[in-house]
């Protein structure tokens, strides 16, 4: 096999890295690089073209360190059959790549996954000397997110903990009967073993400061993990009960959700076309519901077909439809549980109410104030000057606020 450049070798690692959602804003806190004289700063984020908390824009190197492969995953492009061109980085180059973009102002970290080479336990072995030798030696202080190999020895996996912010093991599919049927080489009872250990890990090591020439804290950041969609039968009651399970039992930090992408020479049980790009971004919302408004799975896909939402409206506008009776809400009466299930209402929104309300009743100028949409919440509230009559017509609602045309289906709406 002939020898690729440096440049090369990023295009191919670059672009096999691209089908891994399992990255966004860190969550991290950040580290003083003025005490530390360290190079780089997360300040609480960095990652590759996702969107921070406040909207930001953030960036990181986000590669393979190969796509070689000894798996032979259905799903994947860069199976052990997969016709693909293959590149391997040494640890010296990723090291040298990484200080190099940052130096340059391009990103502000790492997000480094792997094919398995030669064994679990090896690949994992060569990305933790990745992230040591960027802290001990290149006194790197940036975001580091490094995708774990499940069956990697626990061992391998506290020392990734020490050196990097967020670790991820991805779940992959949302059930164990599609993820043994699709990539026989993997367990998920691995899966959720190292699951499981990373969390014990966390939780032990929560609240000890992180002295980055002695690392202590692991894994500050939390883990994540991914799930493919519409690459199975699966439903979206499927995913989102997976999801609700790895958020119980292993306390993750996200779990994210990336559609199927048909690649080529597929097996015939994959299907032919990808879902709708609106799928993931609904899920992506109804995990928001979960997570964040105090909504149960099963209040979010009760009534939909077949356990799917609905692509034409987001999740909380489609409960308030089929709940009608709890609206309007009085926003100065209601409690913070309720404001929350308004559609339009997000949780900044809900907290300004609360706040402003102890000092003045609230009106329709002071609510329109104080959330991002006024014409989404009008509809579903009522102020001391304003009811809303007859502007609670179901079908003018889901005319008013189906999606529109080119929107990503990452980018979360408010609610």
């Amino acid at each position: 096999m002939p020898t690729l450049d440096l440049r090369t070798k990023l295009a191919v690692l670059s672009d096999a890295a691209k089908y891994d959602a399992s990255c966004a804003s860190s969550g991290a806190a950040g580290r003083d690089s003025a005490k530390s004289k360290g190079i780089g700063s997360t300040e609480g984020s960095g990652i590759c073209h996702a969107y921070a908390p406040d909207g930001r824009c953030i960036s990181l190197l986000k590669i393979l360190l190969t796509n070689f492969c000894i798996y032979d995953c259905v799903y994947c492009i860069n199976r052990s059959s997969s016709n693909v061109q293959r590149a391997r980085f040494s640890v010296k180059e990723v090291v040298a790549l990484t200080m190099n973009f940052y130096r340059r102002n391009y990103i502000e970290g790492l997000f480094l996954s792997s094919g398995i080479i030669r064994s679990s336990d090896y690949t994992m072995e060569e990305m933790v000397r990745v992230a040591k030798k960027l802290r001990l030696e290149e006194n790197f202080s940036g975001y580091i997110h490094l995708k774990t190999i499940p069956d990697a020895s626990p061992a391998l996996l506290e020392e990734a903990g020490l050196f990097a912010d967020r670790l991820s093991v991805n779940i992959e599919m949302p059930t164990d009967v599609t993820l043994s049927a699709l990539a026989p080489e993997k367990d998920p009872r691995d899966i959720r073993r190292s699951m499981g250990h990373l969390r014990a890990k966390i939780e032990e090591h929560r609240g000890e400061k992180r002295d980055r020439t002695r690392p202590k804290r692991f894994s500050a950041g939390g883990q994540s993990t991914q799930m493919i969609v519409g690459a199975d039968a699966s439903s979206d009651d499927d995913v989102l009960n997976r999801s609700e399970n790895l958020y119980g039992n292993y306390r993750l930090s996200r779990v994210y959700y990336s559609a199927f992408s048909p690649i080529p020479d597929s097996s015939s049980r994959l299907p032919l076309a990808k879902p709708p790009l609106m799928r993931e971004h609904r899920l992506y919302q109804a995990d928001w519901l979960m997570r964040f408004y105090g909504f149960q799975r099963t209040e979010i896909v009760s009534g939909g077909e077949a356990g799917m939402l609905d692509l034409s409206l987001d999740p909380k506008l489609a409960w308030a439809l089929k709940n009608r009776e709890s609206f309007p809400v009085d926003v100065n009466r209601a409690d913070r549980e309720m404001l929350l299930r308004v559609p339009g209402l997000g949780t900044r929104a809900v907290k300004r109410i609360l706040s402003t309300r102890r000092h003045r009743t609230l009106r329709l100028d002071d609510l329109a104030r104080l959330c991002q949409s006024i014409d989404k919440v009008r509809p579903f509230v009522v102020t001391l000057d304003w009811s809303p009559g007859g502007l609670t017509d179901d079908e003018s609602l889901k005319q008013r606020f189906a999606p529109t045309a080119g929107r990503s289906g990452r980018q979360l709406e408010l609610f």
